[in-house]
């Protein structure tokens, strides 16, 4: 998992908010101080030449999003922030012994998200160490950017990070999609939903952006065509996990243990470069890969009927949000499975 969305709320009640609102305001607010102007930096003689370069290029990208994507015009990404770390936040996430669905916090405004992320890696641990007491499956995921969905525009906006700034071409334009796409649109109480569509955002973007950089463009798929490769692993292996969860009480420990065992010493051949993924995967690592990848299809198909007009399509996403989400997904799942191929590239609108 790469992203985390954070809604900054400096007020809140109760020890155990406080304890999480008040790392998270200080760690925004830490971010916020630390980030100058991508202007400041390129006039900076101490800046790296291929720092530089980087800035300059994430620069035409924040252009494009708005330009040919129709995503949020506003200061976000605009300035840029060296943590001197490799994380900006550490996720926790968490499923049952025999489940897949996740634990979930609440926020105001933001609502629940299946997940809880602390800029402190130690905290962290802590309170994973806490949830695994319990009796949960947790994993800490360290995370490069986050999203504050718009909120941080009154602070300067969402800066770029140190944390993902030197990714390859078509990877660094699909991180600033998708976090731009969660300030575009954003349905409280629903992470698969919005993880989704920011994911099928940031594949038609990158898409889009390295249109005419044939080098770039076949270094992105490729990349991608080997995630599609781990994804179909990972959810056969969940679909087998859960056929276990169905079945007799009694064999759950046995059965799970077998397919998690099949899954580790397969997992060179049938996903290469995601071996050790599969070594330190337990149930909440499968479901919320299911939130970031299951309906991210449905989401291309939408993008396809309506015609590759950007605009149409947000449009069409923001008019899925009334909707409870079991009625969001039936619609989706309407216009073709889950489990259906990601359509081949075409230029964008």
């Amino acid at each position: 998992m790469r992203r985390l969305l954070l809604l900054l709320t400096l007020f809140l009640s109760g020890c155990s908010a406080v304890g999480h609102w008040g790392q998270a305001a200080g760690g925004h607010l830490a971010i916020m101080r630390a980030a100058r102007p991508v202007d400041d930096w390129l006039a900076d003689p101490g800046t790296p030449a291929d720092l530089a370069e980087r800035l300059r290029l994430s620069q035409q990208m924040r252009d494009f999003a708005t330009a040919r994507l129709a995503l949020p015009d506003n200061n976000s990404y605009r300035r840029y922030a060296d943590l001197g770390r490799a994380a900006v936040v550490w996720n926790i996430v968490a499923a049952p012994e025999f489940g897949f669905r996740l634990k979930t916090w609440c926020y105001p405004i933001m609502g629940c998200a299946g997940y809880q992320g602390w800029f402190d890696a130690g905290e962290a641990r802590r309170h994973a160490d806490e949830l695994k007491a319990e009796g949960w499956e947790v994993q800490v995921q360290a995370i490069p950017a986050y999203s504050s969905l718009g909120w941080s525009r009154w602070l300067g906006g969402d800066p770029l990070l140190n944390t993902f700034i030197r990714y390859p071409e078509g990877e660094l334009a699909a991180m600033i999609f998708h976090e731009l796409a969660h300030q575009r649109v954003y349905v409280s109480d629903d992470t698969g939903f919005n993880e989704a569509y920011a994911s099928a955002v940031e594949l038609l973007g990158a898409r889009a952006w390295l249109a005419g950089k044939p080098e770039a463009l076949a270094a992105f798929e490729g990349g991608r065509a080997r995630r599609a490769r781990f994804l179909a692993f990972a959810r056969a292996g969940r679909e087998r996990l859960a056929a276990v969860y169905a079945g007799s009480p009694e064999r759950r420990a046995e059965g799970k243990a077998a397919v998690m065992a099949d899954l580790r010493a397969r997992a060179r051949d049938e996903a290469p470069g995601y071996e050790a993924w599969f070594q330190r995967a337990n149930n909440a690592s499968f479901a919320i890969l299911s939130a970031y990848d299951d309906l991210v299809p449905a989401f291309l198909r939408l993008f396809e009927r309506e015609g590759r007009d950007w605009p149409r399509f947000h449009a069409a996403v923001e008019g899925l949000k009334p909707l409870a989400p079991a009625e969001r997904r039936a619609t989706l799942r309407s216009l073709g499975g889950p489990d259906e191929p990601d359509p081949a590239p075409r230029p964008a609108r």
